[in-house]
């Protein structure tokens, strides 16, 4: 027998921080007043403050005060009314893939929920078990297919002596994946890069794909967040649909509803008919029930209240915008601060990316000196959020760019 005060976790190792979470970790613990937060993705407004949308906290009174709500479970599959109307919004309410009964959807934990049902799913019911992921991308996506029972591969996406789409090396690594691979594509506003297709890129990368007879999953935690419209930002998954091919699609309403902690989020599955949609979705709650067994109410409800209520809609669309807006702006602040201080090099990137993330080309060591000497906290591969940059400390960032590019080459 060991003693009591052995413990049977005592050959646990410390595991090492997220990468991107562990960011913020150290942005807590430092006292320095003139410290920033580069490292979240999640939108800041000028004040540096998290923002709860007007429409967000309508739609929670309206549910706080309905006495008929109740707090049953849910389905296995989610509340139905938010299911139907996340797919309106991804796909158009005049889809032909939704009129035709070809699309099943449930309700996930979030985007990452969403990627880890479809990958387990894909796992256990797909014939081909390697799905090929942009590089870079978001670094959770490894992690989420690898546990799901994938095998994950790269394919080029990212072209750092441009800081633009290398859709060249794109194109040749897909032709070279094998038949029926998984292909998973974000749908706009790509993490980390913040670099997308063009409509006539993503034509050709549709083209491919489907000649190749690869599986498109896309992955949307940004719609609406890229170029402030919805349906701008939809549109590389709906050439796609429109094709009548089959595809899933992992949503996200964390940043264009800014449920962050709540959790909402969508897994749908285009099918060839609506036979085939209706067992892909009996094999969904297979794969839900022993995970978490049915997702919760409270965000999903929010969702539907706002996607139901027309001025409800217009209201979001227009809060969303403004978002979108401010970001845009903060691009356009800190391109014209580095280029009035005569940093080296071209910084075009910074206007010509879009969403939430820029891609800066800096290094892991010029990341490190800005944290040490201007305690400015962001990922080591040169990530920045500008949901999280504002106005005022827009000069202190410029300064702190323009340090590092000049005595750390």
């Amino acid at each position: 027998m060991s003693a009591p005060s052995d413990s049977a976790f005592a050959h646990v190792v410390r595991a090492h921080e997220d990468p991107i979470l562990g960011v913020t970790v150290a942005y807590n613990n430092d006292p320095n007043p003139v410290k920033l937060n580069l490292g979240v993705g999640a939108y800041r407004t000028e004040e540096g403050k998290p923002l709860v949308l007007n429409v967000v906290r309508r739609a929670e009174e309206i549910l706080v005060s309905n006495k008929a709500r109740v707090k049953e479970y849910l389905p296995i599959t989610g509340l139905a009314e938010f299911n139907k109307l996340s797919a309106k919004l991804i796909f158009g309410a005049d889809s032909p893939a939704i009129q035709e009964g070809r699309v099943t959807t449930v309700q996930c934990l979030s985007g990452t929920g969403s990627l880890r049902v479809g990958g387990e799913f894909l796992a256990r019911h797909y014939h081909e078990h390697t799905i090929y992921i942009p590089l870079p991308t978001w670094g959770n996506h490894p992690k989420v297919f690898t546990l799901a029972g994938l095998s994950v591969k790269t394919y080029r996406y990212y072209d750092p002596e441009t800081r633009g789409l290398n859709f060249q090396g794109m194109l040749d690594d897909l032709s070279a994946a094998p038949t029926g691979a998984i292909v998973l594509l974000h749908a706009c506003a790509h993490n980390p890069t913040g670099v997308d297709p063009t409509l006539e890129q993503w034509e050709k990368i549709r083209q491919l794909i489907r000649s190749k007879g690869l599986l498109p999953f896309f992955d949307s935690a940004y719609q609406g967040f890229a170029s402030g419209s919805l349906d701008a930002d939809a549109k590389s998954v709906r050439l796609f649909v429109a094709d009548g091919g089959e595809l899933l699609m992992a949503q996200s309403y964390a940043k264009n509803m800014g449920l962050y902690g709540e959790r909402v989020g969508a897994l749908s599955i285009v099918c060839r008919n609506t036979e085939v949609a209706g067992r892909v979705e009996s094999q969904l709650k297979l794969v839900i029930r022993p995970m978490y067994s049915s997702p919760p109410i409270h965000g999903a409800s929010i969702v539907a209240t706002i996607l139901k209520d027309r001025q409800m809609f217009e209201e979001w669309t227009i809060e969303l915008k403004a978002m979108a807006d401010r970001i845009i702006s903060m691009r356009k602040q800190l391109f014209d601060a580095i280029q009035a201080k005569g940093t080296p090099g071209d910084w075009s990137h910074i206007i010509k990316q879009i969403g939430m993330f820029t891609y800066t080309g800096l290094n892991a060591e010029q990341v490190s000196f800005m944290t040490r000497e201007y305690h400015i906290y962001m990922t080591a591969d040169g990530r920045i959020s500008m949901a999280g940059l504002s106005s005022q400390k827009v000069p202190h960032l410029a300064d702190a760019i323009h340090a590092a590019v000049t005595k750390l080459a």
